[in-house]
């Protein structure tokens, strides 16, 4: 029935071959315009698993206490001493600039000269205070020393003031739209804006600007990601100079390649059609569509190319290539697309779209290098007299004197070195299971995990940790009480217990709430008292105590329904983040009662673990969701369990083996890392397909397996090295990328392009020589 279908197919497709190539040049055109209006989208949101628990609690607070979309600008005076003229007017001219930069909420814009920004000190009536920076503040030397002394009054050294006094911090919130366009608000537009707007026109030799946040780090990424082009370039060269290399025809270097580069535009302008943009993180998935296009090209060009050798015009050759190949390829390519369609059950909006986008292209693949390119060819000259001892090493891309390689690797197919393989990779397997059981779920350096340690953004985020006692490293912890809740003593203590715990866990430096703040106030009322820093057990007191605590202080709400503890962290390592989520959440369960809740978790911190919770709920579905789609395409294929299991059996070992490397290599499984062992799967599968489909034939015509084996070297075995080798030399380019995720995922393909080559042509035969024992 299959057979049917494939021959009408092809027989209604080269009947009308000029029409068909027609049609895919017009609708080339169409997407190409439509690829030209693709644009770089890097919202926040897509970075963050929405419906999590803590994101909920995020969400839910959000406008009122802030988000984890921030900002933070640290303006630093090079002489190490802030008190100087020239440094305050530049500090204001920061401030006011940053203040009218659109998608910033002025409201939670907070440095030196904010309002908000106050002091409160005891005197003989009471207390007095006021801004920090006075109405009348001048930059001469007695109103300078005022202000220095306002600073320390405020107790503002270490969040607004660096602890050396050689910078100062400004702070911001942002919004999710754009308020003059009413459109979300375009990340990398606005951190090329604050680069302009703060840097460029503040930053000289006496005076430093230091900008981290979501924002600033997606715009670095994104001006990182501009240099993928220049990969994308050099890639194509490599793989043309490769695929010559293996044709010895320029016609047959050009033409898969011309279909990989349609298949690209084809994917980018149809993400345009269905409203999506490229995000950095996923700006990588077009080359890998390219790579993945110029495979099954060659597998086409090889065997057009044999069957022109054997006598055949070029549309017979082609035609005949088109009905053997469009299975064997169909399959694989479907099982690479359902294999990415799984990274959709991932609750992260980034991952979901490389997801769409991967799928995009490979299904698109199908089309333009299945099907067009046979098309084309069966109008190229191919023609060329060849000896037949020339003929047969040429079919196989190789020089006449390498079939000694084919009969070698062919003893892998018998039982006596299939043993011995199989011993060896149990072996591997073992070390392998061992090491991936310790890979680390999250971020294992400080600073911005996409970026490099030396980039500007992490130098800049370096600075910022070590001159200030706080950094966009926050967790918040959410209380939530019934109305007018912080005016019971028994509340507040409640809470003032869960942030002292919290203060004791390894991990965090600091911490704040409505309760301990309160103490210090209670204290000032009791001319400063140490012994008075408590919390009042008197109702009237403690709301004296309260009352001096504004809501702009973002420690609680109108009501006093809600009153967050902020934990302050020393980095958003992995295993900080592990230790404090855990203490936190063991410490909310045992404190939780009827009407007070403490939930996780709002801010950066919280956004990082409701991430790390994300990514490791979802490492084990998504492994089985696509070695499930691809062992269910190659049973549907194949027809055989165990040619299924020969095929599948070796990307779980190099899985597996990928995953050690992971953790030998210190790198987190996160957002960026984890679509790669999907990724790895689904283009590692097109080796064993292409070897096996060729097998199987043989096989069940009588043949013995290591004939067959070898029969199926001569045929596809030259295309799948090929492959393997070419696919691994263009991401291995990435390992000199200004992305430290893209490096990392450069690393992760070379070795699982490399491996899953090596498994398809030595544990494959292995496990046939096994599974087939019997066959003579």
């Amino acid at each position: 029935m299959l057979e049917k279908l494939v021959n009408g197919f092809e027989t209604f497709l080269f009947r009308h071959r000029l029409l068909v190539i027609i049609g895919f040049a017009l609708m080339t055109l169409v997407l190409a315009y439509q690829a030209s209006q693709l644009k770089m989208d890097a919202a926040f949101v897509k970075n963050i698993p929405l419906n999590h628990s803590y994101m909920q609690t995020y969400l839910k607070h959000q406008k009122q206490f802030g988000g984890a979309n921030s900002i933070m600008v640290a303006v630093e005076d090079t002489s190490g001493n802030i008190f100087n003229a020239n440094y305050f007017d530049i500090l204001k001219n920061v401030h006011d600039q940053l203040f009218f930069i659109p998608g910033v909420d002025r409201s939670q814009v907070k440095s030196l000269f904010s309002p908000s920004t106050r002091f409160t000190e005891i005197v003989e009536d009471g207390f007095a205070g006021g801004p920090v920076i006075p109405a009348d503040f001048s930059t001469s030397e007695a109103g300078l020393e005022t202000v220095r002394n306002n600073i320390e009054k405020a107790g503002i050294v270490g969040r607004l003031i660096a602890n050396d006094y050689s910078a100062a911090m400004l702070t911001a919130q942002l919004m999710d739209f754009d308020p003059q366009t009413g459109k979300p608000l375009d990340t990398i537009a606005f951190a090329a804006q604050l680069e302009k707007e703060l840097r460029g026109k503040f930053e000289t030799d006496k005076v430093k600007i230091h900008i981290i946040g979501f924002a600033k780090m997606a715009g670095d990424v994104a001006d990182g990601a501009k240099g993928v082009l220049l990969f994308f370039l050099i890639a194509i060269l490599v793989t043309a100079v490769m695929v010559y290399l293996f044709s010895k025809s320029v016609v047959l270097t050009l033409l898969p390649l011309v279909c990989s580069l349609i298949a690209v535009v084809w994917q980018l302008g149809l993400l345009t059609v269905i409203g999506f943009g490229l995000d950095p993180m996923s700006i990588l998935v077009p080359f890998l569509v390219f790579a993945i296009g110029v495979s099954h090209g060659v597998q086409m060009i090889n065997a057009v190319r044999r069957r022109v050798l054997d006598g055949q015009t070029s549309k017979a050759a082609a035609a005949s290539a088109f009905r053997s190949l469009l299975v064997p390829g169909g399959v694989a390519l479907l099982s690479d697309t359902v294999g990415f369609l799984t990274l959709l059950s991932i609750d992260i909006g980034i991952i979901r779209e490389l997801a769409i986008s991967a799928s995009l292209g490979v299904a698109v693949i199908i089309l333009t290098n299945l099907i067009l390119l046979p098309l084309v060819l069966s109008f190229a000259n191919l023609k060329g007299a060849k000896t037949p001892v020339a003929q047969r090493a040429e079919a196989c891309g190789a020089p006449t004197g390498v079939d000694w390689i084919w009969r070698t690797l062919s003893r892998f197919a018998t039982p006596k070195y299939a043993l011995m393989v199989l011993l060896a990779t149990a072996v591997l397997y073992g070390f392998g299971f061992q090491q991936a059981g310790q890979m680390k779920i999250g971020d294992l350096k400080g600073g911005a995990p996409a970026l490099h340690q030396d980039s500007r953004y992490n130098q800049d985020t370096f600075y910022i940790t070590d001159h200030f006692s706080i950094t966009t490293d926050v967790m918040t912890i959410i209380v939530e009480a019934p109305p007018e809740a912080c005016t019971y003593h028994d509340v507040l203590a409640q809470i003032d217990e869960y942030e002292w715990l919290m203060s004791n866990t390894p991990g965090v430096e600091s911490t704040a709430s409505l309760a301990s703040i309160a103490k210090k106030v209670n204290a000032g009322f009791n001319e400063g008292n140490p012994k008075w820093q408590v919390l009042p057990r008197n109702t009237a007191s403690l709301v004296q105590a309260i009352g001096r605590i504004p809501t702009t202080s973002g420690l609680l709400n109108g009501d006093c329904s809600v009153m967050p503890v902020y934990l302050f962290l020393k980095d958003h390592k992995a295993e900080t983040i592990e230790v404090v989520v855990a203490k936190a959440k063991a410490l909310a369960a045992k404190m939780d009662t009827d009407s007070l809740k403490f939930k996780l978790a709002s801010g950066p911190v919280g956004v990082m673990a409701a991430t790390n919770e994300a990514v490791a709920a979802a490492q084990l579905p998504m492994m089985l969701y696509v070695y499930g789609a691809v062992f269910v395409l190659c049973l549907m294929s194949f027809k055989s369990l165990r040619a299924t299991i020969a095929v599948i059996l070796p990307l779980y070992v190099v899985s597996t083996l990928a995953q050690a490397l992971m953790t030998r290599l210190d790198i987190g499984l996160a957002v960026s890392t984890l679509p790669v062992i999907a990724l790895g799967v689904g283009i590692g599968v097109d080796y064993g397909i292409y070897i096996l489909s060729t097998m199987s034939v043989k096989l069940r015509a009588g043949m013995a397996v290591q004939q067959a084996y070898y029969e199926a070297l001569v045929e596809r075995g030259s295309a799948v090295i090929f492959t393997g080798l070419t696919l691994a030399i263009g991401v291995s380019t990435w390992f000199f990328s200004a992305l430290k995720f893209q490096m990392d995922m450069g690393i992760l393909l070379t070795f699982m392009f490399l491996v899953n080559m090596l498994g398809a042509i030595i544990i494959l035969p292995s496990l046939a020589a096994i599974f087939w024992r019997k066959a003579r």
